[in-house]
């Protein structure tokens, strides 16, 4: 029986950076998966390397990476909210929280993807996943999709304990890695430096991108969630 898969993100390239690898067995198992982003990461600092975009260029050169990435991972719909990188945390955490619902009672979703409050390192993430908490916990209990959230703080298992899913994503990577190379303007300056260590070191290429074969989720549990 195929899932309805949500994912929601603040900024082109977190769908594919922690869980392309997912999402793309989601998709390869006819699984229907949604993508909302929130902004084009208007503000991001990099500019491709070498530079080949500049400040005003890079939302629309975000926009068509991402709209790439997305079909290497097989998304069915991507939603652009297009607002203002570096203002979730801002927002009211309620409009948020009603425009992920909107999604939500549209897509009926199984699961839903997105960091785990509080240990998504970037403020954006942060508001945006609690947010996507929020819209859950207005949901009836028995219609409320589980919530695995992504953490990347160095202190996520100090605090949240060992994740409750670990998914070996290691039979997708090529295309995983394919998913990161089209995000060019932010994922240059990590897959370049990858691709030479390989063709320096070919005996160790798996080693080299044993980092990229696991990606980790903890369940967030909305039962005691508050505004």
């Amino acid at each position: 029986m195929s899932l309805s898969v949500l994912a929601v993100f603040p900024h082109p390239d977190d769908e594919t950076f922690g869980t392309a690898g997912t999402l793309i067995k989601h998709a390869d198992k006819g699984d229907k998966v949604t993508l909302v982003c929130a902004t084009m990461g208007q503000m991001g600092r990099r500019m491709g390397n070498p530079f080949f975009a500049n400040r005003e260029t890079l939302p629309k050169v975000r926009e068509e990476e991402l709209r790439d990435a997305a079909a290497q991972i097989g998304i069915d719909r991507l939603i652009l909210w297009n607002m203002q990188d570096k203002t979730l945390q801002f927002r009211c955490t309620q409009y948020l929280a009603d425009r992920i619902l909107d999604v939500i009672q549209d897509v009926r979703p199984d699961v839903l993807y997105t960091f785990y409050p509080e240990h998504g390192v970037h403020p954006d993430h942060d508001a945006l996943s609690k947010a996507a908490a929020l819209a859950v916990s207005k949901l009836p209990t028995d219609s409320r999709p589980k919530i695995y959230g992504a953490a990347i703080t160095s202190d996520r298992e100090e605090k949240l304990g060992l994740p409750h899913k670990v998914i070996d994503v290691s039979d997708v990577l090529d295309r995983k890695m394919d998913a990161m190379r089209a995000h060019r303007s932010q994922s240059e300056l990590i897959t370049i430096p990858l691709e030479n260590r390989i063709k320096e070191t070919p005996e160790l290429k798996n080693q080299i991108l044993d980092p990229f074969r696991t990606e980790r989720y903890w369940v967030y549990n909305v039962s005691h969630m508050t505004q």
